[in-house]
C-alpha cells in the first residue's frame, strides 16, 4: 500500500514539473527566457519546452501599444509663470530584451524623462505661446522620448497634452480678455451689419429710381410717339380732305367744260354768291362796279341756264357743294 501511494505522488510530480516546462505564449506577448540566471532566449506566441529547474521565465512582456497618465506636472514658462500640465504619452514595446534588461522601472522612467523634457521645451516659450503651441510641443517631446527610451525597447508613438492649466489670476484676466474680445468681435458683426444693410437700402433706392426713370422715359417716348401717330393721321386726314375738294373742283370744271358753260353762267354764279354775301349776316357789303351790266344780262342768262342740258345743273350742284365745303 505504502508502494503505491509513493509511485502516484512520484507521477503526480513528474507531471507538475512536465506541465510547468510547457509554456503557450499568447498573441501580442513575449517571454524573456534565462538559463541558469541569463539571457537565453525570447519566445513569441506558440507553444514552448524549457528545461526544468535550469531555465525559467524572466518577464513576460505586453507587446500592444500602451497609454500611461501621468499627473500634473509644474513648469515655469519663459516669462515665469508657473503653469500645470498633464500629459499622455502613447508607447509600446519593440525589444523586449531591451524592456527587460535596459532600466529598472521603465514606466517610472518615463515619466520622469517627460517632466524633464518638458520643462526644457516650455522653459522657452511664454505662455501665451504655450497655450497656442500644443501640437509643436507635442511634436518636440515625441521626437525627445523617442530618442531616449530606444535603448529600453520603446517606442513611443504619441504625446499628448491633456492639460495646461496656469494660475487662477492669470486665469481670470484671460477670461476678461476673452469677453472683451467677444464683445469686440460682436459689435463688429453688428456694424458690418448695419453697414450692409445701409447699402443694402441705398442700392435698392438707386433700383426705383433707376426702374422710375426708365418708366417716365418709356412713357414719355410712348406720349411722343402717340402725338407724333395722331399729328401723322390729322395730316393724312387734312389731305385727304383737300384731295377730295380738288377733286369735286376738278370734277365740276370738267362736267362744266363737257356742258359748255360760258361766261354768262359764269356771270350768274357770281350773282348768286353775292345773294348769300347780302343776306343780312354780312356788316359790309362790296358792290362790284360792273353791277348794272350784270343785272341787264340776269334775263338772258336765266334763259340760256333754263334751256341747258341736265348737265349743266350737275355742273352747278357741284360748283356750289364744292364751295359750301370751302
Amino acid at each position: 500500500m505504502g508502494t503505491i501511494l509513493f509511485w502516484a505522488i512520484f507521477i503526480l510530480l513528474i507531471l507538475c514539473v512536465l506541465s510547468s516546462c510547457i509554456r503557450i505564449v499568447p498573441q501580442a506577448y513575449a517571454i524573456v527566457l534565462e538559463r541558469l540566471g541569463a539571457y537565453r532566449a525570447t519566445w513569441g506566441t506558440g507553444v514552448h519546452l524549457k528545461v526544468p529547474f535550469i531555465e525559467r521565465v524572466a518577464r513576460k512582456v505586453n507587446l500592444k501599444e500602451q497609454v500611461v497618465d501621468f499627473p500634473p506636472q509644474p513648469v515655469i514658462t519663459k516669462d515665469n509663470v508657473t503653469i500645470q500640465i498633464d500629459t499622455v504619452v502613447f508607447f509600446q514595446i519593440t525589444d523586449p530584451k531591451l524592456y527587460a534588461y535596459g532600466v529598472d522601472n521603465p514606466i517610472m522612467a518615463i515619466e520622469n524623462l517627460s517632466a524633464t523634457t518638458l520643462r526644457n521645451i516650455i522653459g522657452d516659450m511664454e505662455l501665451d505661446e504655450t497655450l497656442t503651441s500644443r501640437e509643436v510641443i507635442n511634436t518636440r517631446m515625441r521626437a525627445s522620448l523617442d530618442e531616449a527610451t530606444d535603448q529600453w525597447g520603446i517606442k513611443v508613438n504619441r504625446v499628448e497634452l491633456k492639460n495646461i492649466m496656469p494660475p487662477a489670476a492669470i486665469q481670470d484676466a484671460m477670461e476678461k480678455q476673452m469677453k472683451a474680445e467677444r464683445e469686440r468681435r460682436e459689435a463688429i458683426l453688428i456694424a458690418e451689419g448695419e453697414k450692409r444693410s445701409t447699402i443694402l437700402v441705398a442700392e435698392g433706392k438707386k433700383q426705383s429710381a433707376i426702374l422710375d426713370a426708365e418708366a417716365e422715359k418709356q412713357a414719355a417716348i410712348l406720349r411722343a410717339e402717340a402725338q407724333k401717330e395722331r399729328m401723322i393721321k390729322e395730316a393724312e386726314g387734312q389731305a385727304e380732305a383737300v384731295l377730295k375738294v380738288q377733286s369735286a373742283t376738278a370734277e365740276g370744271l370738267r362736267m362744266i367744260k363737257e356742258a359748255g358753260v360760258d361766261n354768262a353762267v359764269l356771270t350768274l354764279k357770281s350773282l348768286e354768291a353775292f345773294g348769300k354775301a347780302a343776306d343780312g349776316r354780312a356788316t359790309k357789303i362790296i358792290i362790284p362796279s360792273d353791277i348794272q351790266g350784270i343785272a341787264g344780262l340776269a334775263a338772258s342768262l336765266k334763259e340760256i341756264v333754263v334751256d341747258k342740258d341736265v348737265k349743266v345743273e350737275k355742273a352747278l350742284e357741284k360748283i356750289t357743294e364744292t364751295d359750301n365745303t370751302k
